[in-house]
């Protein structure tokens, strides 16, 4: 797969808190408490990215979250009725989500952690299942695997040789 390295300072990007977590590591004083934060960015156009950060204040691990999440970013295929040109399943870890194209009017049919990342996506129609674990960070990593392996019927067929007409 061809990777594009695409510019957050040219985007209008959204963030949205997916998770947060408090984690602590037992030293030899005790115990020291930290939070995790599992952050999404998108724009609403067919571009997301995924990223966590970690910090004793809630507040700045969000923001290395949301710095993690702009460097990841990625850009997904969406089709003229604002879902996926086809259905797949994303894997990630023992996470899978069922990806699912659905007509107009549908709306956004999913758990949280997945509905996160459709959302900021732009995808505004399709139904997902989440598969295996409900762990919410490999939630949201399967269905981001799952979006950036979908091809739109013209990628498909420029990688044959042929029109689209002709598949």
């Amino acid at each position: 797969m061809k990777r594009v390295i695409i510019d957050p300072n040219t985007l209008e990007l959204t963030d949205k808190v997916v998770a947060i977590k408090r984690v602590s590591k037992t030293v030899k004083g005790g115990r020291t408490a930290r939070f995790a934060a599992l952050v999404a960015v998108g724009d609403g156009n067919g571009h997301v990215g995924v990223g966590t950060g970690k910090s004793a204040e809630i507040p700045e691990a969000i923001r290395k979250g949301k710095e993690a999440a702009m460097k990841n970013l990625v850009s997904i295929s969406v089709d003229e009725n604002k879902s996926v040109p086809h259905d797949m399943i994303g894997k990630f870890g023992s996470a899978s989500v069922l990806l699912k194209r659905a007509s107009e009017g549908t709306g956004v049919i999913a758990g949280g952690p997945a509905r996160a990342i459709l959302e900021l996506a732009g995808i505004k129609n399709i139904r997902t299942k989440s598969l295996g674990s409900n762990n919410k960070q490999n939630v949201v990593l399967a269905t981001l695997e799952g979006l950036k392996a979908m091809k739109t019927p013209e990628e498909m067929a420029a990688k044959r040789g042929k029109t689209a007409a002709e598949l």
